[in-house]
């Protein structure tokens, strides 16, 4: 039962995936940022799985696949 003064919230998880030419890193924020343009709320991101985009034997770009989960308004 919830505390007295305390809201119930619902969220909902999404997958998304982010390129960046120079890390992983860079992928999951250019995921994040992108995704604030047009969800609200956001509130946590976790990463599952990360991988490369390999062309002629050179690494081409980095992708990092996250779980973002933003709050649905009442």
């Amino acid at each position: 039962m919830a505390a007295k003064g305390t809201t119930e919230s619902v969220y909902r998880v999404i997958d998304v995936v982010g390129t960046s030419k120079n890390s992983w890193e860079d992928a999951a924020k250019n995921a994040v940022e992108t995704a604030t343009k047009s969800l609200r709320d956001l509130r946590i991101a976790e990463v599952r799985k990360m991988d490369l985009k390999i062309e002629n034997g050179k690494v081409v770009a980095y992708r990092t696949r996250l779980e973002l989960s933003f709050k649905y308004e009442a």
